[in-house]
């Protein structure tokens, strides 16, 4: 097994076991890994910034987030960062943050529709209530077994002007 492959199971490890571990000892384990890390982008600043994130360190995951962003990060990493990053926007105050994070989100398997219905609820936090419910209902349509035709046609009207009456 690679020192690459070693680190990666050590943090699938950590992560699998936070529910039991407290969240002190669950953040110094995750730095001790992301100083530990062998590679040369920003997975270990990422993996970080999630545990701080996940530990209600809102403000010291924004800065692990970004920091890992400069580092670059692999497609998959960057979807799920986009998504978690958003989510800490919008948590600490920087709603517009979140939304132009989000609605750059790239697109990958690993977060599905999670980036727009992420989106919709900082749309919503920003008082953009119809907009907020049209995001989410189009999120969520493809995945449903029918009605996608006047779901479609519903959510779209929710942004559509209304027609003047002259």
């Amino acid at each position: 097994m690679s020192a690459a492959e070693r680190w990666h199971a050590q943090v699938d490890g950590l992560w699998g076991r936070f529910d039991e571990t407290p969240a002190d000892e669950a953040i110094a384990a995750m730095r001790a890994l992301t100083d530990a890390y062998p590679g040369a982008d920003g997975r270990a600043a990422f993996e970080l910034a999630g545990m701080l994130d996940s530990h209600g360190h809102e403000h010291e995951a924004e800065r692990e987030y970004e920091r890992a962003l400069a580092l670059g990060l692999e497609p998959e990493q960057h979807a799920q960062l986009a998504v978690q990053y958003g989510s800490t926007l919008r948590n600490t105050g920087r709603v517009a943050d979140a939304i132009a994070v989000l609605e750059a989100a790239p697109t990958h398997p690993s977060t599905g529709a999670a980036p727009r219905v992420f989106l919709a609820l900082a749309l919503h936090s920003a008082g953009r209530h119809d907009e907020a419910m049209r995001v989410a209902v189009e999120a969520i349509e493809p995945s449903l077994p029918r009605y996608n035709r006047s779901l479609r046609a519903y959510a779209a009207a929710l942004t559509e002007p209304e027609p003047d009456p002259s």
